[in-house]
């Protein structure tokens, strides 16, 4: 990759990380609350279904964690391996596609 791209993916990595912050703290808030609550699966899912809020909130969090996760994980597998190049990006990239489609599927799910 060239010096220009590397600088996006470093700075894309830590907007990400900037977006998630928030997002994790409100996911933990929110488990912690329903937890103390004494609500079951079934009545989580009857708050969050039709939810745009929730909806939008989980499908920033997929977002963000897909490309912060893909990211993190092409720099390990390159600092850790003799794994370089356009595989290797390519490989981050499908890992990047999979995660939001599970994520997303699960968002669906949920909304």
């Amino acid at each position: 990759m060239s010096a220009k791209t590397e600088t996006l993916v470093w700075l894309a990595q830590r907007i990400s990380a900037m977006v998630l912050a928030p997002l994790v703290l409100v996911h933990i808030v929110t488990v912690i609350y329903a937890i103390r609550g004494g609500l079951s699966a079934a009545e989580i899912l009857s708050r969050t279904q039709g939810s745009l809020f929730w909806g939008g909130l989980y499908g920033l969090f997929v977002l963000a964690a897909a490309i912060h996760g893909s990211i993190g994980a092409r720099t390990v597998i390159g600092e850790m391996t003799p794994w370089r190049g356009r595989s290797l990006d390519a490989a981050a990239v499908a890992f990047a596609v999979g995660l939001m489609a599970m994520g997303f599927r699960a968002v669906g799910a949920l909304t």
